[in-house]
């Protein structure tokens, strides 16, 4: 549960992440508990994980009978197969500060881990890549 300790009249400043102190507060600064961080971050974050999960399926793709192509649409993923036909779909959701990936019939939503420098599948604690990995392996 996130409790906000003070928040000034709508005015924004920097984001203290968990364990950080909170400074007295001053104008136009804000002070948050727990891991929330703005959208800025967030999408700066996203976006890094999805160039190197895109640069990382490339490669695979490039590989004899991968079986999938990859394709990237307006900051969205698309991972397509033939042989049977399917595709799973990663995309950053924003208002929730996750990445959600649609596959095998399920919803898989990472969240960013700051220790591990990741989004991170909370129930099985995979990163990103291997997760995906794993799912086109299990698809295939």
């Amino acid at each position: 549960m996130r409790k906000t300790l003070a928040l000034p009249e709508i005015q924004t400043g920097p984001v203290l992440i968990k364990g950080t102190p909170c400074p007295e507060m001053a104008p136009r600064k804000a002070c948050y508990t727990g891991a929330m961080m703005d959208e800025v971050q967030f999408r700066k974050l996203a976006e890094a994980a999805l160039d190197a999960l895109l640069k990382h399926l490339i490669a695979r793709e490039e590989e004899n009978e991968a079986g999938f192509e990859v394709e990237a649409q307006n900051g969205v993923l698309n991972v397509g197969f033939e042989d049977p036909p399917g595709k799973f779909v990663i995309t950053p959701n924003a208002p929730v500060q996750q990445i959600w990936i649609s596959a095998l019939s399920t919803s898989f939503k990472l969240n960013w881990d700051a220790k591990a420098q990741d989004f991170v599948l909370p129930r099985t604690g995979e990163k990103l890549v291997p997760l995906v990995d794993r799912l086109i392996g299990e698809y295939r």
